[in-house]
């Protein structure tokens, strides 16, 4: 039972996916990421607010910490996704979605000094290789005469973003219960996507897109967030992680069910080198050296 939750928020979040995809012809990028957080906050509003009243002393102090959580949690990696989703097959965004995990190792080892392993070195390579068989369709060489796609950069962008969102997460620690910490991000992260939102040419609702709002508002927001919390607190966070190697898998079957999307060889081959090497990274801990498995000495 204690695997349901982790798996529902996986689902939830590969479907957001495909509605990431279906918004780009249906909503401006700027109108939908306004729309999903505003939604959102006036859902949590009367859940979190006494809470964020009672830790104001503590959000006072990590105001500045609590914004850039939301600059990249809130408004860049879901707002360069749906620009992304224009030029991108939902597919190929769950792919390079699913580099997220790699990419906080790797920031990891950058801003919390992680000691780099074997798993870090084999699967940040073979996830670099699939990455570029994925880019350049199976044809590597093209790569030199050519550079990626628009799309496929802002994908990427998306999940360093994000990334960067956890490591940071995890260096601050910002003492506050995760519910307050997330509603005072998404106050950021409205405020930062209104002027987007104010200059965006069309920012209609209409019958086409209003469920899309919704989903990504109430089911990629919150019901699924909530859903990974559970998963966390009764698996352990290093089980509850090995279930987001899914969502490329989930997403790409969604994508061919509904969207009729084609999965093709280059897909699976690089999909594949891209998601082994993640789990490496994630699974095989073994020091690249004997000096960075010494602890260290006062």
């Amino acid at each position: 039972m204690n695997l349901f939750f982790p798996l529902l928020a996986v689902l939830i979040w590969s479907v957001n996916t495909i509605v990431s995809k279906l918004s780009a012809g249906s909503i401006d990028p700027a109108a939908i990421s306004f729309y999903r957080w505003l939604l959102a906050l006036m859902v949590l509003t009367p859940f979190a607010l006494p809470g964020v009243w009672r830790h104001r002393q503590t959000i006072r102090a990590s105001l500045w910490r609590l914004l850039i959580l939301g600059l990249l949690g809130m408004v860049l990696y879901q707002s360069l996704a749906y620009y992304a989703a224009h030029s991108v097959s939902a597919v190929m965004m769950g792919i390079l979605g699913a580099t997220i995990p790699l990419l906080t190792i790797l920031l990891s080892l950058l801003v919390l000094r992680l000691a780099p392993t074997r798993g870090i070195l084999f699967g940040g390579v073979l996830s670099f290789v699939g990455l570029v068989w994925l880019v350049s369709e199976g044809h590597p060489a093209q790569l030199l005469n050519q550079r990626p796609g628009s799309g496929e950069l802002m994908m990427l962008a998306a999940s360093t973003s994000y990334a960067l969102y956890g490591v940071l997460t995890k260096r601050w620690a910002i003492p506050l219960p995760n519910w307050q910490s997330l509603y005072v991000q998404i106050v950021f992260g409205v405020l930062l996507l209104l002027p987007g939102f104010l200059h965006a040419p069309d920012v209609t609702l209409t019958a086409r897109n209003i469920p899309l709002v919704l989903f990504a508002g109430l089911f990629a927001s919150i019901i699924a967030p909530f859903m990974w919390i559970l998963g966390v607190q009764r698996l352990g966070a290093s089980t509850t992680s090995i279930f987001m190697n899914f969502v490329p898998v989930f997403t790409a079957l969604i994508a061919v069910l509904f969207l009729q999307e084609q999965l093709h060889l280059y897909h699976l081959i690089g999909g594949g080198m891209t998601l082994v090497g993640v789990i490496l990274a994630q699974r095989l801990k073994t020091p690249l050296s004997r000096r960075s498995a010494a602890p260290a000495h006062d």
